[in-house]
């Protein structure tokens, strides 16, 4: 009676959520007693689960679920859950594991928290400390159901080695139509950038910048230091910016280890979505900007200015090192 976990995959490679998710679920699984299985889907090579501590795989190859779907995925899921007669079941919180949670959870009459963060402060009771009021306190969540579904706040926990012999299965689950209730025509895709979802580092810009012309200061920031480039929701609505660059509450959650925001002046909504970020780095002209409340770190200064020296004195430093 293993611990299940969803292993997400892009384009046939591991997320790093993946492997943060197995580092969790191998540690609770040693406090249990158990092992831990994973469930991948279209996922080329799946030995890499071994270096974080997973036990068996259930490898799943079907080209009807190529594009993702929310209500296929949970079913497969659920289905996986049944085979293997597990209690726990581990998700983290992407945007597409936020969809499936709760859906899991229903499917399988579970107890489902989400924004995990940390390990079960016990196991009888069930009881987990999870993120609340958009990061800015905790709860201590107690689940009674046979059948439990937690949500893993993404960077809450890190990603540990711990190796393990790995077993590979073939899982085929039945796959049903009306599980597919809205019909994906085509996915645009961003090659060669780091995607939001897998960045510890996101560099984000937002009116202060003043026209599209001028982000590709942001993007050099973000090339040197490896990291995503994100923007406010004022920009996404200005077209400046691509929607699927837009963080916030009302856009994509972040919950990088470091997060640099340029010429945005801290809305609540942006703040609320960017808030579970290790550490928040402001840059900005106006030193009454909401923002710097809430920056672990603060420059009050012209963006045009100050980033482009910040970004030669990273490039410096790197060379130095290598």
């Amino acid at each position: 009676m293993s611990i299940l976990i969803y292993a997400e995959s892009a384009e046939g490679k591991f997320r790093k959520v993946a492997f943060e998710l197995a580092s969790y679920a191998k540690k609770v699984a040693e406090s249990l007693g158990t092992t831990v299985t994973a469930i991948t889907i279209n996922t080329t090579d799946v030995s890499e689960l071994s270096k974080y501590g997973v036990d068996k795989v259930l490898k799943i190859k079907n080209d009807k679920l190529a594009g993702f779907s929310a209500k296929a995925y949970a079913d497969v899921i659920k289905q996986a859950a049944q085979k293997e007669d597990t209690k726990l079941i581990l998700l983290s919180s992407t945007t597409d594991s936020i969809y499936l949670s709760s859906l899991v959870a229903v499917s399988l009459n579970a107890g489902f928290a989400s924004n995990v963060v940390g390990l079960p402060l016990s196991t009888t009771p069930f009881q987990v400390r999870r993120n609340a009021f958009s990061t800015k306190a905790f709860n201590i969540t107690e689940i009674t159901t046979d059948i439990k579904v937690l949500g893993l706040a993404k960077n809450s926990y890190g990603i540990f080695e711990n190796s393990s012999t790995l077993t590979e299965e073939d899982f085929n689950p039945s796959i049903g139509e009306n599980d597919f209730g809205i019909k994906v025509e085509s996915v645009e895709k961003v090659s060669g950038k780091v995607s939001i979802a897998d960045a510890d580092i996101v560099v984000s810009g937002g009116r202060g910048l003043k026209g599209p012309e001028n982000w590709g200061m942001i993007e050099e920031l973000a090339r040197v230091l490896g990291a995503a480039t994100a923007c406010s929701k004022p920009v996404s609505d200005l077209d400046w910016r691509p929607h699927s660059e837009h963080v916030g509450q009302t856009g994509k959650p972040v919950s990088a280890n470091l997060y640099i925001a340029i010429g945005i002046s801290g809305a609540i909504q942006h703040i609320a979505g960017i808030n579970s970020s290790k550490v928040k780095l402001v840059i900005n002209s106006d030193s009454e900007a909401p923002f710097f409340k809430v920056g672990d770190y603060g420059v009050v200064g012209d963006a045009f200015d100050i980033v482009p020296r910040l970004t030669e004195k990273l490039k410096a430093f790197k060379a130095s090192h290598s």
